[in-house]
């Protein structure tokens, strides 16, 4: 029997689901209304009762861990966990915060920041979780001073200042306190976080406590500002505490038992740090924060982490899924405990290749005998993140789900595609201090526009859900005026050259043929050429036998796609380091098309050009 009918016969790991019908109504201006025939339930008026819950039910239970260096790991009971909030938040109350002058926390995830983000949100207190890449990667902290500018925040913590020690000597005002985890040397003073853990509490704690409600702003996360400086989007303590119970309704299974993650996923991010985070902390689970990376050399770590702790459900992002997999294919024990009790897998930020997805299937499969449920979904920062999400069991990329209950999507028609727009509890109130940019995100019916476009899986039964159609914005115009839909093309493209490439930039605007810009995995390709380790990038993909791969696979694509709006006739290696500065890339390595297209104009000239240079790949001329 071959793989792929093992895989079709072999029976899904039972959870529970909740419902995945869709209720559809076609208004008579065109549009579409969609939602979820079930009512959402109630909700707490703030995520911190769950603190308070879990430290009464479970006390003794882990909270959080973190690994102390290379060493053992570090954990907090609820117990403790409900204490250092308490003692951090009096603290907190006698330094005259508020939205006017919130805190900003400047590197990634670790038990501090956990601890002093849930102590600023028991007495209300918005937190500014920033992307560490805008403070150690960046070479001129452009992003970091417009967000200081913007917040004016009146304290800033970090694990350690000796990293950031530049950046805060650039940015950060002098009379703005810093309040660190570890002390290290630094030209200013420090404030250590157990001082702030030890503070005396007093009644004011609960008096504040009490005042916060649903409309109490959480947290202000940020947008990557691709296309100029980061938005400050609001976070309330209605979309975060909504939201959870939305995942709750259509998939229960999450919470039945106390959910345990291994998770790297950045809480500047709205995945790891509302929808991850949240879930243990609703749930009365256990956050073990993983400080590896999908990179070579970082992955080990996660590696390492997932050997001892088995998960109940696992996040990450396409590109973490690729970085694990040859580690769950090779490493039997690793495979026999990570997939012990794993009831899901969920991707975001980009599409999983199909042979990621079929290869996670095949080594489930053999170790357990069973297929994990994966899910996907669709949302963003200003949607707390989950809008819609996968209920139903799928077996290949590209559905995004049904509505959640409590969500309402309305379809618009756009350049001949459905643009989805978002309403619900769990949707952002706007942009901080950007009345104008807060304006233009919602429509005359106060939709938020979602900016991505939807076409239904099965257009006879609504239950299959939505598929992602693309980015309206991304989308454009050949000069012969044929439309190119870029999501789709992009996702088509990034299968077809896997393992070799792992995005691809889709150029062509007003320009009589497409082109393509693709972003190349060096290991695979150096195997392929044969080249050490120490070969160049340049070297590796200027190497006859990657560029006569390359030319092969683009043969074969162009054999599929004879039409205008698919059609590749040449595509060039973007081998070159992606500038998050001017917002090419996150620090989760999403990958914006606008912005590189906008700032690699030389080269994208070169590819559509009537003579491009030796570096672009074309199709052989016809005979």
């Amino acid at each position: 029997m071959s793989q792929s009918c093992d895989l079709a016969a072999a029976p899904r790991r039972k959870v529970t689901l909740g419902p995945f019908d869709m209720r559809v109504e076609k208004r008579p201006d065109g549009s579409i209304i969609a939602s979820s025939p079930q009512a959402l339930g109630a909700y707490p008026d703030k995520a911190t009762d769950k603190l308070d819950h879990w430290a009464e039910v479970a006390p003794e239970r882990i909270f959080l861990a973190q690994r102390d260096g290379d060493g053992p790991w570090r954990t907090i009971t609820y117990r403790q966990a409900r204490t250092s909030v308490r003692g951090i938040a009096q603290a907190l109350l006698q330094r005259d915060l508020s939205p006017e002058r919130p805190i900003a926390c400047l590197t990634g995830n670790d038990l501090g920041q956990a601890l002093l983000s849930l102590a600023a949100q028991y007495i209300g207190v918005p937190f500014a979780p920033i992307s560490p890449a805008y403070s150690t990667v960046s070479q001129d902290f452009g992003k970091l001073r417009s967000i200081v500018d913007l917040l004016q925040p009146g304290l800033i913590y970090a694990t350690t200042a000796q990293p950031l020690a530049r950046a805060i000597a650039t940015v950060i005002p002098a009379d703005v306190e810093i309040v660190v985890a570890l002390p290290s040397a630094l030209d200013r003073p420090q404030t250590l976080l157990t001082d702030l853990i030890a503070t005396p509490v007093t009644a004011a704690v609960d008096a504040a406590n009490a005042m916060v409600g649903p409309d109490t702003i959480a947290k202000f996360l940020f947008t990557s500002g691709s296309t100029g400086a980061p938005k400050a989007v609001i976070n309330t303590q209605r979309m975060m505490c909504s939201n959870q119970v939305m995942f709750a309704a259509v998939v229960p299974f999450m919470t039945e038992q106390p959910p345990v993650l291994v998770d790297w996923l950045p809480w500047s991010h709205t995945f790891g740090g509302n929808h991850n985070f949240n879930l243990v902390l609703f749930g009365g689970g256990s956050f073990y924060i993983d400080e590896g990376r999908p990179l070579p050399g970082a992955i080990e770590k996660t590696v390492r982490n997932l050997r001892e702790i088995a998960p109940t459900v696992y996040f990450n992002v396409p590109r973490g899924f690729e970085a694990l997999l040859p580690y769950l294919q090779s490493d039997a024990a690793l495979a026999e405990n990570f997939f012990s009790r794993l009831q899901a897998m969920q991707y975001a930020g980009a599409s999983l290749s199909q042979p990621v997805w079929d290869g996670l299937a095949e080594v489930a499969v053999r170790t357990v005998g069973e297929k994990i449920h994966m899910m996907s979904g669709l949302g963003s920062t200003e949607t707390a993140p989950g809008a819609i999400t996968v209920v139903r069991p799928i077996d290949r990329a590209g559905t995004v789900g049904v509505p959640m209950p409590g969500v309402v999507v309305k379809l618009v028609e756009n350049s001949g595609k459905l643009e989805a727009r978002l309403k619900g509890p769990n949707i952002t109130p706007g942009y901080w201090k950007n009345p104008d940019q807060t304006k233009t995100a919602f429509d005359d019916e106060g939709f938020y526009k979602l900016g991505d476009a939807l076409k239904f899986a099965n257009v006879d039964d609504p239950s299959h859900g939505f598929v992602f159609d693309g980015r309206v914005a991304e989308d454009f115009k050949l000069s012969s005026g044929t439309w190119v839909s870029v999501g789709p093309l992009r996702a088509d493209l990034t299968q077809h050259f896997a393992p070799l490439i792992r995005d691809a930039i889709i150029a062509g605007h007003d320009r009589p043929a497409l082109g393509a810009l693709l972003i190349p995995e060096i290991e695979p390709a150096r195997a392929l050429a044969g080249l050490a380790a120490t070969a160049t990038p340049a070297e590796v993909c200027a190497h006859p036998a990657v560029v006569e791969r390359f030319r092969a696979l683009l043969v074969t694509h162009a054999a599929k796609n004879t039409g205008g709006s698919t059609l590749v006739p040449r595509i060039a290696l973007l081998f070159e380091p992606l500038s998050i500065d001017v917002g090419e890339v996150t620090d989760k390595g999403s990958v914006n098309q606008r912005a590189v297209i906008a700032h690699r104009a030389a080269l994208v000239d070169d590819l559509l050009s009537a003579e491009p240079s030796t570096r672009v790949i074309a199709l052989p001329p016809k005979r």
